[in-house]
């Protein structure tokens, strides 16, 4: 059998606590309080009512102030308040539904009229609990659809340049680290972890005989590469999605340098969006370390250095100093998300 529904019912005169009380008893799990201060306690303990009976007229808080109250609070903003009371002007009813009432019954009550209104609305914060929970439920898998076709589009970027998928795995998690390092919170960490991956997008776009070129790029081909940031932009397009939004400054500001000197937009220090800066090291970091067709791996030391190097270059010099300090993160990235001989991308 499911738990009885609990009701709090607050009145500062006892004999109005008794009836209310003796009215419940055999429906509900009955709490008492006999003024607000105490109300608020028990409201706001770990098991909250699940509907509240409230007095208006109450030394110290009165009724309007303690809804108010649990209104304003997370933890109870949705509980039901009726108000129970002697007060039955018309200002007095529209002031008790202003502050977030959902009914109001008048003294002396009716046994019968009180059960109706405390089932009734019962019975709508439970609706209102199970739809909340299904909206929760159906955010949660749209937002796990939308990451994972983010991450696959990300994958096949990787695809197109003849790379593993650990390569967005890993300047994902290295971009990361930087913001967190440099006090960003939690969900702007994870929403820049699941952004970076699209970084790489617009390659998709560029034809095979300059992106799969084994040797140098003349000027005509690099033109055609540089092009791939805001053909990524493009095909993420514009979106009031954070992480869409995000995805897509990544995709268009990535090789954006410091100092003016990268492409496409030759942005120049803070003008470039931060997200990009976050990327920008990850990403020059993983691709010095990581052997490639053309290239072999560099040593983390000359990596560093050449980062280092780059402060206020390429770089971001603020983020610089930060991304040393959390070296041993990274490198525990890199060693997690290793590349093996032979391994090739598995999208399962």
């Amino acid at each position: 059998m499911s738990e009885k529904p609990t009701v709090l019912v607050v009145d500062d005169t006892p004999e109005n606590i008794d009836v209310l009380a003796g009215v419940l008893r055999d429906k509900y799990r009955v709490k008492v309080a006999t003024n607000g201060e105490r109300a608020l306690k028990i409201a706001l303990s770990d098991n909250p009512p699940d509907l509240v009976l409230l007095d208006i007229m109450m030394p110290g808080m009165s009724g309007y102030e303690v809804c108010e109250a649990l209104k304003a609070d997370p933890r109870t903003r949705k509980v039901p308040v009726i108000f129970v009371t002697a007060m039955n002007e018309v200002a007095d009813e529209q002031r008790g539904f202003e502050v977030g009432g959902v009914d109001y019954i008048t003294k002396p009550v009716s046994p019968p009229l009180v059960l109706a209104r405390v089932a009734t609305h019962l019975d709508l914060f439970d609706q209102n609990r199970v739809l909340d929970r299904k909206v929760q439920e159906r955010t949660v898998e749209l937002n796990q659809t939308r990451l994972e076709v983010i991450r696959r589009l990300g994958r096949a970027a990787e695809y197109k340049d003849n790379e593993t998928g650990l390569h967005v795995i890993r300047m994902s998690h290295y971009s990361r680290i930087i913001a967190e390092g440099m006090g960003y919170s939690d969900d702007y960490c994870d929403t820049l972890l699941n952004a970076a991956p699209m970084h790489d997008i617009g390659k998709i776009g560029i034809p095979d005989r300059v992106l799969l070129k084994p040797g140098r790029l003349d000027d005509e081909e690099w033109a055609i590469m540089h092009k791939h940031p805001e053909m990524g932009a493009r095909i993420i397009g514009e979106h009031s999605n954070e992480l869409l939004a995000m995805a897509a400054v990544v995709a268009l500001g990535h090789h954006e340098k410091w100092d003016g000197s990268g492409y496409p937009g030759k942005l120049v220090a803070e003008d470039i969006p931060i997200e990009a800066r976050f990327v920008a090291i990850a990403d020059v970091f993983d691709a010095l370390t990581t052997e490639r067709p053309y290239k072999k791996a560099w040593e983390v030391e000359k990596a560093v250095s050449l980062i280092q190097e780059n402060a206020g270059g390429h770089f971001d010099p603020t983020m610089v100093p930060v991304f040393i300090e959390r070296l041993d993160d990274v490198l525990a990235i890199k060693k997690a998300y290793a590349e093996r001989p032979g391994e090739t991308l598995e999208l399962a």
